[in-house]
Order: structure tokens, then sequence, then C-alpha cells
């Protein structure tokens, strides 16, 4: 297959996809002429393609969330065929990387044993996450309360967030 055949192929799916796109979502508006949602046909790269994938699927309505906070996240849990959200309360221990990676763990105690869970933020699997109560902290990872037992994990509350 030559460069010029590929290309070819390429460009005739975009055209198939478009077209399956047009013929789905943008469908007839109420006057009964097409809708005003248009689809472009031009060629996207691939970063541009994941660029714009991303954008779609990051979370907009999401608080500010910091090291120390003890937040409340609303997991997404399949049973069989019906769905329910499950509630996990915890410290906010560490963040990581940014955008649509961005990370969160969060440790709680679980009948005396600490369990970690580490949380994609923007994950469909994420149904919501509140802020319960703002902590106070001088460190960006709370790796050290792993060590700690009981009263001693406590983290003082911060009030000007």
């Amino acid at each position: 297959m030559t460069a010029e055949e590929t290309a070819a192929d390429v460009s005739s799916e975009e055209t198939a996809v478009a077209d399956a796109k047009e013929g789905t979502s943008a469908a007839t508006s109420s006057k009964g002429g097409p809708a005003a949602a248009k689809v472009s046909t031009r060629k996207l790269s691939a970063e541009e393609l994941i660029r714009s994938f991303e954008e779609a699927q990051i979370k907009s309505d999401l608080p500010d969330i910091y090291v120390g906070d003890t937040v409340r996240v609303g997991v997404r849990i399949r049973e069989g065929n019906k769905e329910r959200v499950q509630p996990y309360e915890g410290v906010v221990i560490a963040k990581r990387h940014g955008g649509m990676h961005e990370t969160i763990t969060v440790r709680r105690i679980f009948q005396g044993i600490g369990v970690e869970r580490v949380f994609l933020v923007h994950s469909p699997q994420v149904a919501s996450i509140k802020v319960e109560r703002r902590g106070k902290v001088r460190r960006a990872k709370l790796f050290y309360l792993r060590e700690r037992m009981g009263k001693a994990t406590r983290v003082k509350q911060r009030f000007d967030r």
C-alpha cells in the first residue's frame, strides 16, 4: 500500500465518520431544517484529536481540593445491572499530575486499619467530590500520617479558604 492510498483511506474514513455523526447527532430541528451543529471534515492531527477529546472529558464543577482536606468522594459502584453511588470519606494525603490525569490519594481508617485509595479526579467512576473540611498543613504530601495512629492522625482545621 502506498502513502497516497493510505491518505485516501484515512480521508474517506473521516468523511464516513463525519457523515455518521451528522446522521445521528445533527438530526432535524423543530422547523424541519438541519440542526445548527456542524461536523468538520478537515483532517485532525493526532495531537489535536487527543486534546479535543480530553477537553470534552474534563469536569468543570469540581471544588478546589488541597492536601489536608477531608473530602467525600462519591464512587459509582455497578452491581449486576444496577448502579449506585457509594461515599468514601477521608483525608487527601497527596495530589499528583494535573489536567486530565489529576489524581488524589484519600486515606481513611476502616475498622482500625488505614485504607488509601487513589482517585482519578476526572474519571466517570467518580460521581462527585465534596470538601467536608479544610485542613491546615505545611507539606505537599502527608505520608507521615501512615505511621501515626488514633488522635495523632488529626489535621488542624483551616478557616481562611
